[in-house]
């Protein structure tokens, strides 16, 4: 019988959090574990969060869950896609659910791999050559950044609807006035098969090149450009999709399909008892707005266009910061039954009061934290039916501390839950620690294994 939030009562359980990855250093050691090896940054490099799980952690529960070319990955939160790109690149058919517009757009570009690369090549040249005469024929010569900006120059700017939505001076005027002019000439080839490419390529140079964003590894800015080559910076970029794309070219791959919908309602997006495997991560219990990891370039290039929009977006995400809360949430109500969340909860409106802490955004603090493990639970329960009998699971998930210092330990939290929903767990692995300065620990990150029975 289906269960209701009601229903969902959530015990609490013993596990064994030694798995094999805690014997293996590279995975445990806080540097290295999420670097991303240089022999792994085909197609994962043309556009990747800042703190993306590596491909290399995809690739040891591939092997670990016996997963083949017969089989079925789903990465129900993909992001950037790091899950569907290494299954495709092991000859698996990859699902990927996401919610996030630009992220959405970043994998499903990542893993079309029959794009012409001899043609995006031409077609980026000459959108480089539209692009440099224009700026030339207003003084600008792009190869050549100016310390000041030259006088006289109409410089274009974003509506003012947009720009609001942006971090203050996350890009310096010239930069964005090259940015937006490329991206006009950029424009006139969207109906070229490669002109996605060509786009994300402008995404990742806009993020990682051309803005004054820094990532350490809360998204912010640092000292502001004056001016940068832009165009250059853009060719870069598609050189190395161009040269990815060389390496597979007439070779034959599984197809990957990436969706745009709420992880929460999973059921309405895949087929039923289609999925073998499940390798994901979730956002995390904390303050960090996911969003503006994106907001750049997902304004400057038009995925938002409104605040409105944009809280569209916000509410098909799991709760996972008091910025992405809404009045007519009700995800809470799934973990009414787990004493634990609750006293967790508690324990951070006890601190909040004893602070003194009244702001809008700190009295949210206990209600995301019920609201976000009640979204992985609809999550976990709405998955069931797509999963096939013996379907193995791994979720990376990290301790969080960032609630006035009270600890959530999401890996044993969401495990309890997947169990009261009959799922199997297998065992909790230890993937690296990370500093928390705020307490001055050492915080889990862990991936939970899952088996579903049937």
């Amino acid at each position: 019988m289906k269960q209701t939030p009601s229903q969902l009562h959530l015990p609490l359980s013993n596990f064994d959090s030694t798995g094999p990855l805690e014997k293996d250093q590279k995975y445990v050691n806080n540097v290295s574990s999420n670097r991303i090896d240089p022999h792994d940054r085909a197609f994962h490099d043309w556009y990747r969060f800042v703190l993306s799980f590596p491909p290399h952690l995809v690739t040891s529960y591939i092997e670990n869950f016996g997963l083949g070319r017969r089989n079925v990955v789903l990465d129900p939160f993909c992001g950037t896609g790091t899950t569907l790109v290494e299954a495709k690149h092991h000859g698996i058919r990859a699902i990927g659910v996401e919610a996030n517009l630009f992220a959405h757009f970043a994998s499903s570009v990542k893993v079309d791999w029959k794009v012409d690369p001899d043609s995006l090549k031409k077609g980026a040249q000459d959108i480089k050559d539209s692009t440099l005469e224009f700026l030339r024929a207003e003084g600008i010569d792009d190869n050549s950044p100016l310390k000041v900006c030259p006088k006289g120059i109409p410089l274009r700017t974003l509506d003012s609807e947009p720009e609001k939505l942006l971090l203050t001076n996350s890009i310096s005027p010239l930069p964005l006035h090259k940015a937006l002019v490329l991206l006009e000439f950029l424009k006139e080839y969207q109906h070229k098969l490669y002109f996605r490419h060509a786009l994300l390529a402008l995404a990742k140079t806009l993020v990682f090149r051309i803005s004054n964003l820094h990532f350490g590894p809360e998204v912010g800015v640092g000292r502001p450009k004056s001016d940068i080559p832009v165009v250059a910076s853009w060719m870069s970029e598609i050189d190395k999709i161009v040269n990815d794309l060389r390496l597979v070219r007439n070779r034959s791959f599984p197809n990957a399909e990436v969706f745009l919908g709420d992880s929460r309602n999973i059921s309405k997006i895949i087929q039923s008892e289609s999925v073998d495997g499940v390798i994901t991560s979730p956002p995390y219990p904390n303050e960090k707005d996911y969003t503006r990891t994106t907001r750049l370039e997902s304004v400057v290039l038009g995925f938002i266009k409104s605040k409105a929009e944009l809280r569209e977006m916000k509410k098909s995400l799991i709760r996972s910061n008091t910025r992405g809360v809404y009045k007519d949430d009700e995800d809470d109500k799934w973990v009414t039954g787990h004493p634990q969340i609750q006293r967790i909860a508690e324990s951070i409106e006890k601190r909040r009061k004893e602070l003194g802490k009244d702001s809008g955004f700190e009295r949210l603090y206990g209600k995301v934290t019920k609201l976000y493990f009640g979204g992985m639970a609809r999550h976990l329960a709405d998955l069931r039916s797509v999963l096939r009998s013996g379907a193995k699971l791994a979720y990376v998930v990290g301790d969080q501390a960032s609630y006035l210092r009270i600890k959530i330990q999401t890996g044993q939290l969401l495990a309890e839950i997947a169990q009261a929903l009959g799922y199997e767990l297998v065992r909790i692995d230890l993937f690296r620690t990370r500093y928390a300065t705020a307490t001055r620990e050492q915080l889990r990150e862990e991936v939970v294994v899952l088996r579903w029975g049937g």
